[in-house]
């Protein structure tokens, strides 16, 4: 190298060179070293061989996005997310990018002073879920996040592809929302294309747009390659910034747990004949079922039924490294070829899965319910049990129609009696009337190669409800429990429709031939009469989309508000704390509730339930993006081969720049850009959710099945873009004041027909080269 003596020794090289990037706040690329030590030529394949050397040995950390720092350095400036208080009351942050499992330390934020002024770091100015520019401080063992200034919650930089074109090196955004490419000045030696980046765009000029001065992007880092089939979930994650992985700490922990044995708080539970049903392909069983007639001449016809759970709280204790990571996530994200789970595997498929004919730690919930179905009581208690029978929603639906497989033969007698059981419980359901709105699910099959094989419709069997009947039992028995017990949890809350969301439907139901009277008060019960009616004219999707949209969101409360929509007073979730944090605080709160164990509820965490119930909703919310991102880009994956044909749709959304709709067989969502539906104006209807032609009529209203063609496909948005085939039923014209209140499109420029009489008389006096007279032409 050629500021390097020929006989320096490697270690002065290495020296020097970990002396400059020490001396850098921010951190080089192999370009900048090379300039800032004055290194040209052929040199600088031995400064390549050498920096290669220094990240083997250790001595230097290679970033994604191709940048060096010294290895145990931290930068001096960081991008700090707040992610907790701890019980000091100290706020905690952490790497806003490194997303890897082990990389990131605790940093505890502080306030700063920034050019001779205070920031207003923690007084409300930076709280859990806030980003901040900050100096980073080491003091012993403590790194501390001086704020220099906040930059809210949302991330600062972009996903996009990047890859190289005839112009260059571009980069795409994968947000459907984003419509320009950006270009790329600077892109580290040896990139290739096709790549998965973060990267942070800048404005040209303004009103310069052109490939010179318009907005151009720096690549912050890199992700791996978008060619990869598995790119889809990938960017999903990515995007709606899941937590990836585990800490280093959490893994320990988690393989050295061990399955407790019996104690005071742990009864034995191993002779009860409990079994698990599941999907096919689950790789997780942490809910276990039996029922029995009950012995008790008192209760003629009625049941004991018990659900067992795996407790998940005898291994995820407050405060440790487990608990700090399944916090932050909040829930497991469930994509089509892979999960991201709340747990280690050493947990969630091994220590908490309720495998058959092993024994396993489980809390468990007794409960007694009449003929019809009511519940007379409840017991919760701490167990060890051992599964029976692992048997699929299919073996089990066999097993309830008389003909068992190899799986159900051996648990028949259990079958039967769980069945029966089922039975009393669909009385009580029938008579408690939750809202019964059935919609397809489907399901993406994705083939070794990592690549859609086929979407079908989830086959819906009574199985499935035996399993939710008796987890919605659990989990009113829970919420019940501890509000007799007097103890606070956090609670399921589902509230009434508002009004807003219920005039929408009132103004939508009269272009199917329904009604919805606003006055009256809503109901679980008025609802399903409504729907029932609609299936009588084969509008149960498009009244059960309508219906289904008037619904408030459901969240986590540290009140108990009920839950409108299953039309309970009480509701906890307490079936899964393998992939939910919100059941994991509520097996804590009847652990310390009713005795059962040291690890309940501690005071730090009672304090907290507002805050943890706050965040786990936005986890659940940012999952449920995720998942629906992932599905539609394997989607659009899948579909991308299929440019060019026709497929039969229902129309799911009307907006004033075109129409949503759903494909019948795959259940694929695309849009009909209002552009494309002909050269007149449509109009929006906004209270009939439809679009209706200026001069024909032509009709294209929510819920109408549609002949679609399919336009464009792209796997890196999810997006699909179709036009239509069908056309538009015959309608009246918007008068004159509808017009005048809707917005529209014309598809490119209006011929002569669609002009205005204002756009004639300019375009003929463009055309006679006379000037205008200043008087009104229209």
């Amino acid at each position: 190298m050629t500021k390097t003596p020929d006989n320096a020794n490697n270690s002065d090289a290495r020296a020097q060179i970990t002396a400059l990037i020490k001396s850098k706040p921010d951190r080089m690329t192999r370009r900048d070293i090379a300039r800032a030590l004055g290194i040209k030529g052929d040199d600088r394949r031995e400064l390549r061989a050498e920096l290669r050397a220094m990240v083997e040995d250790k001595v230097l950390s290679l970033s994604k996005d191709k940048t060096y720092r010294v290895a145990g350095d931290l930068p001096g400036v960081m991008v700090i997310k707040a992610v907790r208080v701890d019980d000091e009351g100290d706020l905690i942050g952490e790497p806003d990018r490194w997303m890897g499992a082990g990389d990131a330390s605790d940093f505890i934020i502080r306030e700063g002073h920034v050019g001779g002024k205070k920031s207003k770091g923690l007084g409300g100015q930076v709280g859990i879920g806030d980003r901040a520019l900050c100096r980073i401080k080491t003091q012993g063992d403590m790194h501390i996040a001086v704020v220099m200034k906040r930059l809210g919650s949302g991330p600062s930089t972009h996903m996009g592809i990047l890859y190289e074109s005839g112009r260059g090196w571009r980069v795409k955004p994968v947000d459907k929302r984003a419509r320009d490419e950006l270009r790329v000045k600077r892109v580290p030696d040896g990139t290739e294309g096709a790549q998965l980046v973060y990267f942070r765009a800048s404005s040209g000029p303004r009103g310069k747009r052109d490939d010179h001065y318009g907005r151009t992007a720096e690549i912050v880092e890199f992700l791996g390659s978008a060619d990869d089939p598995k790119a889809a979930s990938l960017i999903s994650l990515r995007f709606h910034n899941i937590p990836l992985g585990f800490s280093d700490a959490a893994v320990e922990e988690a393989k050295s747990m061990f399955v407790p044995t019996l104690s005071k708080h742990r009864e034995d539970l191993r002779k009860i004949p409990l079994i698990t049903i599941d999907p096919v392909d689950a790789k997780d069983f942490d809910d276990a079922i039996y029922a029995s007639p009950d012995d008790d001449p008192k209760n003629k016809g009625g049941f004991v039924l018990w659900v067992a759970i795996a407790d998940v709280a005898a291994y995820v204790t407050p405060g440790s490294a487990l608990d700090i990571d399944a916090e932050k996530k909040g829930n497991s994200v469930y994509l089509p070829d892979r999960v991201e789970p709340m747990l280690p595997h050493e947990l969630s498929s091994d220590m908490c899965s309720l495998r058959p004919h092993e024994d396993r730690a489980c809390m468990a919930v007794k409960m007694r319910i009449r003929a019809d179905g009511t519940k007379i009581d409840h017991h919760f208690t701490r167990g060890l049990m051992r599964s029976h029978a692992r048997l699929t929603y299919a073996q089990a639906q066999e097993g309830f129609m008389g003909n068992p497989g190899e799986a159900a033969a051996p648990v028949m007698d259990i079958l039967g009696q769980i069945f029966d059981a089922y039975q009393a419980l669909k009385i009580a359901r029938a008579a408690r009337a939750p809202l019964a709105i059935e919609l397809p699910e489907r399901k993406i099959n994705i083939g070794k190669d990592g690549r859609v094989e086929s979407i079908v419709v989830k086959e819906r069997y009574d199985a499935h409800k035996l399993i939710e009947e008796f987890m919605v039992n659990a989990n009113v028995a829970a919420a019940e429990a501890l509000d007799r017990a007097g103890m606070s949890t956090l609670v399921r809350i589902h509230q009434p429709p508002e009004r807003e969301r219920l005039q929408s439907l009132s103004d939508f139901l009269p272009a199917v031939g329904l009604k919805w009277a606003i006055g009256e008060k809503a109901s679980t019960a008025r609802f399903n009469t409504l729907l029932e009616k609609a299936s009588k004219d084969d509008l149960s999707e498009t009244v059960g989309m309508a219906v289904l949209r008037s619904q408030s969101q459901a969240y986590y409360g540290a009140d108990m508000g009920g839950h409108f929509g299953l039309n309970l007073r009480y509701y906890a979730h307490f079936t899964s704390p393998i992939r939910r944090y919100a059941d994991l605080v509520v097996h804590r709160a009847l652990i310390k509730a009713f005795d059962l164990g040291e690890d309940g509820t501690t005071e730090r965490e009672a304090l907290r339930l507002q805050e943890i119930g706050e965040h786990i909703s936005t986890t659940e919310r940012r999952a449920m993006a995720a998942e629906r991102d992932a599905k539609d880009r394997y989607i659009a994956a899948y579909m991308e081969g299929n440019v060019g044909a026709e497929f039969h749709a229902r129309i799911s959304g009307v907006t004033n720049f075109g129409l949503f709709l759903t494909l019948d067989d795959t259940g694929a969502d695309g849009l009909v850009p209002i552009r494309t539906l002909g050269r007149e104006r449509f109009h929006f209807d906004e209270k009939a959710k439809k679009l209706v032609g200026e001069e024909s009529g032509d009709t294209f209203a929510f819920g109408r099945r549609v002949k679609v063609r399919l336009k464009e496909a792209d796997p890196i948005t999810g997006g699909l873009m179709f036009e239509m085939v069908s056309k538009g039923e015959a309608g009246k014209p918007p008068s004159r004041s509808a017009r005048s209140r809707s917005g529209g499109g014309y598809r490119g420029k209006p011929t002569n027909k669609h002009r205005s009489k204002g756009a004639k008389h300019k375009a003929a006096r463009r055309k006679s080269g006379k000037k205008p007279s200043g008087k009104s032409t229209t």
